[in-house]
């Protein structure tokens, strides 16, 4: 498999530290709202990453961080009158609510920000006193001068990054481009006891030090969005390998930008919108489906329409799962013939096909494609007269690609008494060529929201 390196700007073949595993960091939220759009696309595309390691046989150790302690989570918390804690709890319970909708899988671990303080102050102290941070009046700033390699992520030099940066005139810092590790506390502000005062983390010191503690010091991916760049990643490569002396990640990898009707998101624009409004629209199976649609280093835009080409491609495979499950109901042949087993093992090339796309820096786009190829194959060449064997096979081939995609989640679902029994009656109405009550059933059952298919394996039905 090769993965794009924005460290060397090249893919590269992947090969894990320890056989067999990989120690994988992805940043999480900072959880004083829902969850949008543009943060969702890293969520699912590394899930998926995490889900394709782990079908290639990978055991994956998989940590995303919540950042619990914040500017924006303070000033909610203040704007509503309760404890900043409050805020964030709450949000990380809804983060977990569109997640789980969206198909993602729960962390290994997700560490909070305020459960490993502690530990943050031990490795701001170790970066004092090996010279590369500094306090002065209660905060601690990192020594951005002392570090040779600062800027190698984003490819620019300390002189290019101050050029081109908007940085507010600090008069207590040493150098323009120095970050904070330690803030001083402020009047309304949640604090920690510390050798430098009363304060609480910077933000980038904490992915530093929640993936040192849970992953070691060198880990094999770390994954994010394009935005995290400079300053987020290129500050924690500072603090990690100054503190440990050792290579902090060595791929790094980051999904491109979404934006909305092809411009930048942005609540300025009246364009800024959450997962939980979308989901109250579209399924979020197909916001999931459109998020792996592109390639995930390729800017995306959303848009309603292609939301709905999302959902109309979604439910091809839903319809050629459905169509499966229905045929190993009802087709009488169980084993495969001669024949059978031969068209069988052309199938297989899709899978081949899905594999080779995925190995090559993940490109879901073409993987995708390569379902759609065995969906249109299976539709050609599977019918009623087919073996329950092939069937079944089929099936399963379907399942196993479109679950490394986290597709095809939703089991089928079962009618409630009242509309299985009306279409009990219809089969009965028809068979007695009483049209007349079966079309009038069909229609009553329309207006239920419940769709009737006559084909030659027997009646199908679906949800409108």
């Amino acid at each position: 498999m090769k993965l794009f390196n924005t460290l060397t700007r090249k893919k590269e073949e992947f090969v894990s530290m320890v056989p067999g595993e990989v120690k994988m960091y992805v940043c999480g939220p900072t959880v004083y709202n829902y969850f949008h759009i543009g943060n969702a696309r890293p969520f699912v595309v590394f899930d998926t990453l995490r889900r394709y390691l782990e079908y290639r046989g990978y055991k994956v150790i998989y940590v995303q961080n919540f950042t619990d302690v914040d500017d924006k989570i303070i000033k909610k918390a203040n704007e509503e009158g309760v404890d900043s804690k409050e805020i964030s709890e709450r949000f990380i319970k809804e983060y977990f609510k569109d997640a789980d909708a969206l198909g993602i899988k729960r962390a290994t671990v997700h560490p909070k920000v305020t459960e490993n303080i502690q530990e943050i102050i031990e490795f701001i102290q170790k970066l004092i006193d090996k010279g590369f941070a500094y306090e002065t009046q209660g905060d601690v700033y990192y020594d951005t001068t002392k570090f040779k390699d600062y800027g190698k992520l984003s490819k620019q030099s300390i002189e290019e990054l101050e050029a081109g940066a908007r940085i507010e005139v600090n008069e207590i810092k040493k150098n323009p481009m120095d970050f904070a590790l330690w803030k001083k506390q402020k009047p309304g502000e949640p604090g920690w006891d510390s050798p430098w005062g009363k304060g609480r983390p910077g933000w980038h010191i904490e992915c530093s030090v929640m993936s040192t503690k849970y992953l070691g010091e060198t880990i094999d991916i770390h994954a994010g969005g394009q935005d995290l760049i400079f300053p987020h990643h290129e500050n924690e490569i500072a603090q990690s390998e100054a503190y440990s002396g050792k290579p902090f990640a060595r791929y790094w990898v980051h999904n491109g930008y979404i934006t909305i009707n092809n411009e930048k998101m942005s609540k300025s624009k009246g364009n800024f919108f959450t997962v939980r409004d979308i989901i109250t629209e579209f399924e979020p199976e197909v916001v999931r489906f459109f998020l792996l649609s592109a390639h995930y280093r390729n800017p995306i835009n959303f848009s309603r329409d292609l939301m709905k080409q999302s959902k109309n491609a979604l439910d091809r495979l839903y319809n050629a799962k459905e169509n499966l499950e229905h045929l190993m109901e009802n087709v009488k042949v169980e084993k495969m013939t001669e024949e059978e087993i031969s068209i069988f093992e052309g199938f297989k090339k899709y899978k081949d096909k899905f594999i080779k796309a995925m190995d090559d820096d993940l490109n879901t786009a073409d993987a995708i494609a390569a379902i759609f190829e065995l969906v249109k194959e299976i539709n050609t060449k599977i019918s009623g007269e087919s073996s329950k064997e092939i069937v079944q096979k089929s099936y399963e081939l379907l399942k196993e690609l479109t679950g490394v995609l986290g597709f095809l989640s939703k089991e089928k679902e079962l009618l409630d008494e009242e509309i299985q029994k009306l279409i009990e009656e219809r089969q009965k109405a028809r068979k007695e060529k009483n049209y007349a009550l079966a079309d009038k059933i069909r229609d009553d059952l329309r207006a239920k929201g419940i769709i009737l298919e006559d084909t030659p394996q027997g009646v199908k039905w679906r949800r409108m």
